[in-house]
């Protein structure tokens, strides 16, 4: 009986000993989702494992680890430090890592450092119990409004100024016509009429208003992007209600853990 105990009991710490271990996730979808192999020691060929040519993106935990595009260790390799990789399509390693192992000590080559972009907390740890539990609630956040502005004809009424060269011609043939008419007192009072009457019409001239073209700027506030920038998410747990911001719209049910955190 006590036999049987400490067998079972060195074979529990085994395996929770392995679990604590382990320093590499391999996922077969990017973003860190997907069927999950983690590893805690070097392997030499993933063929063996189901996983070959299957790696689209890595969660290195501890250490550094070479990852490499043939067995054995052959082909094109990198090296990773620790970190989240939720995609290795811009290192070129993308469903082609056949081999893996630790590296000790300073690679003898450069590494691909790990994403600068934002930590994704959700992805699916090693050896964790995960849940299912019922969404209540989601809502689609779009992005921050936007302002747009855009250029457009417009036709504007446009009022002439006097014609004050056709003032100065007006007057003087109005005072030569004027100087023709009477004589004396008259002739002179006829005179100054004219030129009076000549300068009126002859700055008038051209003179009304004219419909003309011109480019009118406009703005307006519009909707950020159409794609939602995440999804707020409300969902059920333990007789708990809680609230995650997810990249992606989810079905009557999430993943989580046992501390009701997504995993997905």
């Amino acid at each position: 009986m006590k036999r049987t105990l400490a067998i079972s009991l060195g074979f529990a710490a085994l395996i929770v000993g392995q679990q604590a271990a382990a320093q590499l996730t391999l996922y077969d979808r990017e973003g860190l989702r997907g069927h999950v192999f983690t590893v805690d020691q070097s392997v030499d060929n993933l063929e063996r494992y189901g996983f070959n040519d299957r790696a689209s993106s890595i969660v290195v935990e501890r250490g550094q680890w070479e990852v490499c595009e043939h067995e054995q260790y052959q082909g094109r390799c990198t090296v990773l430090q620790p970190g989240q990789y939720p995609s290795l399509d811009a290192m070129g390693m993308k469903n082609r890592i056949s081999s893996l192992r630790r590296v000790q000590g300073t690679p003898a080559y450069g590494y691909a450092p790990p994403p600068a972009s934002e930590q994704y907390a959700y992805y699916p740890h090693h050896g964790e119990k995960l849940f299912q539990a019922n969404v209540l609630a989601v809502r689609a956040v779009l992005g921050p409004p936007e302002q747009r502005c855009w250029v457009e004809q417009q036709q504007v009424v446009q009022s002439n100024s006097p014609n004050v060269p056709g003032a100065i011609i007006g007057g003087v043939l109005g005072g030569v016509l004027g100087h023709q008419i009477g004589s004396g007192r008259g002739n002179d009072v006829a005179t100054a009429v004219g030129a009076v009457g000549g300068a009126a019409i002859g700055a008038n001239v051209n003179r009304g208003n004219q419909v003309a073209t011109q480019n009118v700027q406009r703005c307006a506030s519009v909707q950020g992007s159409e794609a939602p920038a995440y999804w707020d998410v409300t969902y059920e747990f333990g007789g708990a209600t809680h609230r995650a911001q997810l990249s992606f719209a989810p079905g009557a049910t999430i993943t989580v853990n046992g501390q009701g955190e997504p995993r997905v």
